[in-house]
């Protein structure tokens, strides 16, 4: 029995690849923008101490729950499978999973939240009257985990059947809430950072409570049906399911790492050259916003391919996505090539970061080419659950970093950026090599 939600044809439908891709660089976007929103009202505050402890918090969040964002991920990928394969009865079990072990994970963080709090703010780098803020704005929002942990797994079940349009209404109701809320509670009650942690607390449960309503609306009986059968209590039958989000965890914190190396070796070549780089590393986040797209639907519909054991929609899909996605760097290149300067410029706090900006700005053209591949390969390994391969190609092309990084560094900051493109090509590259033989093996 197919689900309602995939269809089994294997003509590449290019609508649909866009239906699901756009949506998706949208709510990426408006969800990235929400940091900016938090920062724009404390700023109203008129305190730097206090600006300084959001940008501290919000860091903090943005690593912690990033790392945890293989749930939504890995949701996606096995419920569009699941909906080809078994249909919306087997899509609803994988939902179960989901909301159990982000339940779970929830239950960890909160347990650990004594220790792993502090921890967090030390490593961040806060001090003085900038930590006790940020342990305030941290303290309030730290107990939105178990809403963010279930979000993941709903929010991965609506992308998973298509839902794209939900997805994208839901993510700019919850920004928009935030703001209102962060408005009201820090500025017009007075309540200052706290106000801003609650209002990203009240949205995120507020998100959960609309996410979790429309989903019952859509899928309430085979959600019953899973139930009354246990469906995913079982350590055997959660087996699959863990598998498949420890090799995406995996696959997250090296990226994470590579990231980190990127701002620690910048930091190294002074303060400058760190500001510098971080507004290029701002703008390259808008380029991979945009490029996760593709990742989205490669995710969705492989995985629906894979479900259906569809091998020449599966290949066909890969060589449209790769087109679209390559279409999309070379605009993105474009853009940078004409615009980088100005927006650098735009970011600055001083000529001299301007300047310093400018003369990397190059690598703003050149990333999206050498790394738009990575993103539709990803989302390709997920569907298809190949998420052990996944974490290998990740782990090969941090061993390419790290030898770039040694033999580059004579290069400077070119040396940095020209290893942290290498480090996207090379992911796409291993990939790219291990596609042909995992496909014949599961197909």
């Amino acid at each position: 029995m197919n689900s309602p939600t995939a269809d089994a044809s294997p003509v590449v439908d290019t609508r649909l690849i866009w239906a699901i891709a756009l949506p998706a660089m949208v709510t990426n976007v408006a969800t990235a923008l929400i940091g900016v929103g938090d920062m724009w009202i404390v700023g109203r505050l008129g305190d730097a101490p206090t600006q300084g402890a959001v940008d501290i918090g919000a860091k903090l969040f943005a690593t912690l729950f990033t790392v945890m964002n293989f749930l939504k991920t890995g949701t996606t990928g096995l419920v569009a499978q699941a909906g080809t394969r078994d249909g919306a009865g087997a899509q609803a079990q994988v939902l179960l999973k989901g909301l159990l072990v982000g339940l779970a994970i929830a239950a960890l963080l909160l347990l650990a939240k004594p220790v792993l709090l502090p921890l967090l703010l030390d490593a961040l780098g806060a001090e003085a009257r900038v930590r006790s803020a940020a342990f305030v704005y941290a303290d309030i929002r730290y107990w939105s985990a178990p809403a963010v942990m279930v979000n993941f797994a709903l929010i991965g079940f609506l992308v998973g059947r298509r839902r794209m349009r939900e997805v994208l209404a839901i993510e700019v109701f919850y920004n928009l809430l935030n703001v209102a809320l962060g408005l009201w509670l820090a500025l017009g009650l007075d309540w200052g950072i706290a106000g801003i942690g609650w209002s990203s607390f009240i949205a995120e449960f507020a998100k959960l409570a609309i996410t979790g309503l429309l989903i019952w609306h859509l899928a309430g009986r085979d959600i019953r049906a899973a139930l009354g059968a246990g469906a995913g209590i079982s350590l055997k039958a959660l087996r699959p399911f863990l598998s498949v989000n420890r090799d995406l965890f995996l696959r997250t914190v090296v990226l994470m790492v590579a990231i980190a190396a990127l701002t620690r070796l910048g930091a190294e070549r002074g303060p400058i050259v760190l500001a510098a780089n971080g507004i290029i590393y701002q703008l390259f986040v808008l380029t991979a916003l945009l490029l996760d797209g593709f990742e989205n639907a490669a995710q969705v519909l492989n995985g629906e391919r894979m479900g259906a054991r569809d091998r020449p929609g599966f290949d066909a899909y890969i060589k449209a996505l790769l087109w679209r996605g390559l279409g999309l760097a070379v605009l993105l290149c474009a853009f940078f090539a004409l615009l980088a300067g100005p927006l650098i410029d735009s970011f600055a706090a001083t000529e001299e970061v301007a300047r310093v900006g400018r003369e990397y700005a190059i690598w703003l053209a050149i990333i999206p080419l050498a790394g738009f591949a990575a993103f539709v390969y990803d989302g390709v390994f997920v569907g298809a659950s190949w998420t052990r391969w996944l974490a290998v190609s990740m782990l090969g092309a941090a061993m390419l970093y790290a030898a770039a990084l040694w033999l580059t560094w004579p290069l400077g900051n070119h040396g940095l950026w020209l290893s942290f493109t290498l480090f996207l090509a090379g992911r796409a590259a291993i990939q790219a090599v291990v596609v042909p033989r995992l496909s014949r093996r599961d197909f």
